[in-house]
């Protein structure tokens, strides 16, 4: 069986007639570097689906044995191959960290997107939702173009930090991922979302700034599809665009960062005046971003941040008013972010009290509230929801059939005893652990109460009583109601924080939390506006300084 591999980079182009079963990384290798024009193959490394193949066994056999197939290689996989100078020694150790990190992030988008996209409940106490530039969330396609979506928004999201933070190398790889997880979505779902082409120019942008000039040909297809696709999603003009954004202009930036690019692309394949034109107009904008003095200290006088009066006064086109209205509307769309996000965290741990339903999904808040109207209990609701999967219909013909209804009860009453009991035995443990011993412990909370006075009565007992543990015990059989209800319903928010915890515990062990903590932080930190907000600083050197070559160019050629 033949395969194809797309492979960008040192060299863009389809390898036909790939046998993946017999090639090795090392045949991989010299057939890329020979289409590189690189004469040792060593230097050629090859990326696919964010790890750097290697063959490990290189060291071990004369003739590295492990075929590509064996490497995770498929049919139509894209490799990326990158140039890796010969005094590098170093550095592999720094790839290696490197390529690890990246794994890691794709591996937590996935997971972040796969728990996000599908309405199972989420193991965090927030919710990724894709949203619209207005705020509204969407809905897009199918459940796998939702994912996909999301998934490379995240990536994207993290990708623009490490830009921001100078590491375009590994921005580069973040971005290519981003983009494999775009393409598998359906082209309607997204054609009319900027995110795409806004990624692409971040692409390029990433080559212009490693000044890596082996990627033209790519750029320049990269920045094509970039332009065709925010025109389709701005409009003609921006008017789409301008409508949505109530008039503002906040892609200036960006298509300023588009025609430098465009310009740099022609200059470096000989269209002189094509870049000439392209410079110019970024030119234009560039000055068009730059914030007057007073406007901007008239801002900064009603207390905005001189970053935020800056971006304020972009966003409207220098208008003072204007970048007022928006630093208003800026601050109640935040506030208003942040009691959606609190009730939703309400929400989701509301959720977690009613468990999940047979394929793992959580009880539907909105179905469930429907049945409250009607004047069911909402537990018992709840539960009915649950074991039906969130069916309305289904759950209403539980809950109105006395024996079944009896069935939800025993279930809700079961389920609360069994998280109490949970609840205490991890609360047990964790006295234990602090040292005291396990039958005063066990002891101590038979008796009841809250965490504090647990603790307070194992701390105060007197030595005396310890030596005959036997003394409560008769007093508890009396009724032998205590130990069926260990704990009351009063007990403190200390005990429910442990029962969670342990919950939590039991649920995932393979979460990467610090990376998924991360791309959910680079998400949060950005608004309708953050792609659109760039500093042009680098770009006014960039087109002073393509602008002066061609011309001198230009001179040179008469």
């Amino acid at each position: 069986m033949m395969a194809k591999l797309k492979i960008a980079g040192t060299w863009s182009g389809v390898l036909e007639e790939v046998n993946l079963e017999n090639w090795t990384i090392s045949c991989l290798r010299e057939e890329v570097a020979k289409r590189s024009n690189c004469e040792n193959p060593h230097f050629i490394n090859l990326i696919c689906a964010g790890r750097i193949l290697k063959d490990d066994d290189d060291h071990h056999h004369h003739n590295g044995t492990l075929t590509l197939s064996q490497l995770g290689v498929k049919n139509n996989s894209k490799i990326l191959a990158t140039l890796s100078s010969p005094q590098q020694g170093h550095s592999l150790v720094v790839q290696e960290q490197s390529s690890q990190r990246l794994a890691r992030i794709r591996a937590a988008a996935t997971a972040l997107a796969e728990r996000h996209a599908d309405g199972s409940l989420p193991l965090e106490d927030f919710n990724i939702e894709v949203e619209d530039q207005s705020g509204q969330k969407v809905r897009l396609g199918s459940e796998i173009d939702q994912r996909a979506v999301m998934m490379g928004l995240m990536l994207h999201a993290k990708g623009k930090h490490l830009i921001k933070g100078g590491n375009y190398k590994d921005a580069l790889e973040v971005l290519t991922m981003g983009e494999e997880s775009f393409s598998i979505c359906d082209p309607k779902v997204i054609e009319l979302i900027d995110n795409v082409p806004i990624l692409q120019i971040d692409m390029v942008w990433c080559y212009f700034m490693l000044r890596d000039i082996r990627w033209l040909s790519d750029a320049g297809k990269r920045l094509e599809m970039a332009r065709a696709g925010i025109e389709r999603a701005h409009g003609k003009d921006s008017l789409r665009l301008r409508l949505l954004q109530g008039g503002r202009y906040p892609e200036v930036a960006l298509h300023l960062r588009l025609e430098l690019l465009e310009g740099v692309v022609a200059f470096h394949t000989g269209q002189l005046e094509k870049s000439r034109q392209a410079l110019a107009s970024a030119r234009a904008k560039f000055v068009q971003l730059q914030v007057p003095v007073e406007a901007l200290s008239l801002v900064m006088s009603m207390g905005y941040s001189q970053r935020n009066a800056k971006r304020a006064l972009r966003m409207n086109n220098q208008d003072v008013g204007g970048a007022i209205d928006f630093l208003v509307e800026e601050k109640a769309k935040k506030l208003q972010k942040r009691e959606e996000d609190l009730k939703r965290r309400d929400e989701i741990w509301e959720q977690k009290q009613y468990g999940v339903t047979p394929l793992k999904k959580a009880v539907d808040l909105e179905r469930l509230k429907e049945l409250v109207t009607i004047g069911f209990e909402k537990k018992l609701a709840a539960e009915a929801l649950r074991r039906n999967e969130n069916d309305t219909q289904k759950a209403l013909d539980d809950l109105t059939n006395p024996e079944t209804n009896s069935d939800l009860q025993v279930k809700i009453e079961s389920r609360k005893m069994k998280r109490q009991k949970k609840a205490k035995d991890s609360a047990i443990e964790k006295v234990v652990q602090m040292g005291f011993e396990r039958s005063r412990v066990v002891a101590a909370f038979e008796e009841g109460g809250n965490l504090e006075e647990v603790l307070q009565r194992l701390t105060a007992q007197p030595l005396a009583e310890n030596m005959q543990p036997q003394v409560n015990s008769t007093a508890a059989s009396d009724g032998g109601g205590s130990s069926s209800n260990p704990l009351p319903e009063t007990a403190s928010s200390g005990i429910v924080d442990l029962m969670n915890e342990v919950e939590d515990l039991n649920e995932i062990d393979e979460r990467d939390v610090e990376m998924e903590d991360e791309l959910s932080a680079d998400i949060a930190n950005g608004d309708a506006f953050t792609d659109y907000d760039i500093e042009v600083n680098i770009e006014g050197e960039a087109i002073t300084e393509y602008l002066s070559m061609v011309e001198t160019a230009a001179i040179t050629s008469k």
